[in-house]
């Protein structure tokens, strides 16, 4: 999987171990928090990847001696710039890390994953309530999900699922660094269960997804906000 060292990455990785699953992970720079991964997860192998690099991707997949499960999670942040002054640099760093892997990752597993396979991507409940500044990041996972969408086509006859997950406002390092402790505050009280999301909550839907349960589910783009959208 990618984006594995932290936040709703890392509740993935321990969840899909927990499950059973040999997991290799990437992650782009925080080596101690990769580390501390490896050392709660015995099943958990990570790796560097700035998935930014055009060869990144390649090299990550590689890692894993087989392939039956597929998560994409690594995301470039949501930084709110207006249409106007997005250049053409934050563009493509934002469309690489954010299209461009999960596209190489999902063609990878359309080769080499074994049948009765599963992928996941993570997406955002932003692509259904997008707001100004997020043209970027909601163009970005707006193409994940529909590169889900036709790949549950193209593979199904594989018994191989694809679909995508949107968590809604989740409480991670990221979602605290990018927003304001009045935004922060406001989020409970526009969802119906009347929380911010756990990683957990997130890896949990995920972990049905990968699992035996999840076989009959393809082709979707489960919201998992606690109702926000």
């Amino acid at each position: 999987m990618t984006g594995g060292s932290r936040g709703i990455g890392r509740a993935i990785v321990e969840r899909l171990a927990r499950d059973g699953a040999t997991v290799v992970f990437g992650y782009r720079s925080r080596d101690e928090e990769a580390k501390a991964v490896e050392a709660a997860v015995p099943r958990a192998r990570g790796f560097r990847a700035d998935l930014a690099e055009p060869g990144a991707m390649r090299e990550l997949l590689e890692r894993a001696d087989r392939l039956d499960i597929l998560v994409a999670n690594a995301a470039a942040a949501f930084v709110p710039t207006p249409i106007a002054e997005v250049t053409d640099e934050e563009y493509d760093r934002v469309f690489a890390v954010n299209a461009r892997s999960t596209f190489q990752a999902v063609r990878h597993a359309a080769r080499h994953m074994r049948d009765h396979g599963r992928i996941i991507a993570i997406s955002t409940l932003n692509t259904t309530s997008p707001a100004p500044g997020g043209s970027l990041y909601v163009g970005s996972k707006g193409a994940v999900e529909q590169f889900v969408a036709v790949a549950a086509r193209e593979l199904g006859a594989r018994g191989i699922t694809v679909n995508a997950v949107s968590p809604g406002a989740t409480d991670t390092e990221l979602l605290r660094s990018t927003n304001s402790a009045e935004a922060l505050a406001r989020m409970p009280e526009l969802t119906p269960l009347g929380r911010l999301g756990r990683p957990e909550d997130i890896a949990d839907v995920v972990a049905f997804l990968a699992g035996p349960d999840g076989r009959w589910i393809t082709g979707q783009n489960i919201h998992a906000g606690g109702g926000l959208a």
